[in-house]
């Protein structure tokens, strides 16, 4: 963590550390391993400062794919950055640790606990400005994860749509993929 509060701006510092202890207390409620959602919450945003120039050198260098819309919109970068760096400069091996890095941005279909756990505790950990949505989000994030990334998923591709901003094909099939497996458990 001392580390995080050095490379890291203030403000993204305290996003950060509610990230991993949102994560944590997530963990503890869906049976994943803790310290690996501390791990990955606290390392999830360590690219987030990097330029967006820096990063796509970086990603480029390591032939490490971007998608247009990735270019189209930079702020995506620092997911698939982030993982890389986790690995490469923090030392971090493990799969899962990475996984949950790569995919707490856009979410993908089938996601594992950990990745659902960072995914949804980027978006609600206590920093977070209060919007309405957020009140339900929560509280479905500690009794059903699949839901809680549905409307997760759902809450920011609406955001999206206010700002007029392309939105990556994967948050797409990742809202698709668990709005069907909600249906599908409630028509089960």
């Amino acid at each position: 963590m001392e580390e995080m509060e050095k490379v890291l701006k203030p403000d993204r510092y305290e996003h950060s550390i509610g990230v991993a202890y949102t994560a944590a207390s997530m963990a503890m409620v869906f049976g994943a391993d803790i310290r690996k959602a501390l791990t990955a919450g606290i390392l999830h945003d360590c690219a987030k400062n990097m330029s967006s120039d820096a990063q796509l050198k970086l990603l480029k260098k390591h032939d490490i794919e971007v998608s247009e819309i990735e270019i189209k919109n930079p702020s995506l970068l620092h997911a698939k950055t982030g993982m890389y760096l986790a690995e490469s400069r923090y030392g971090i091996e493990d799969p899962e640790i990475l996984s949950a890095i790569r995919w707490h941005t856009t979410g993908c279909p089938g996601m594992s606990t950990l990745d659902k756990i960072i995914y949804v505790a980027d978006f609600i950990e206590p920093g977070r400005k209060m919007r309405d949505y957020l009140v339900s989000v929560r509280k479905t994030a500690f009794s059903d994860l699949d839901l809680a990334v549905r409307d997760t998923t759902k809450e920011v591709t609406d955001y999206l749509k206010t700002l007029d901003k392309e939105c990556d094909p994967m948050t797409m099939e990742t809202l698709e993929y668990y709005d069907s497996l909600i249906k599908e458990r409630r028509n089960g």
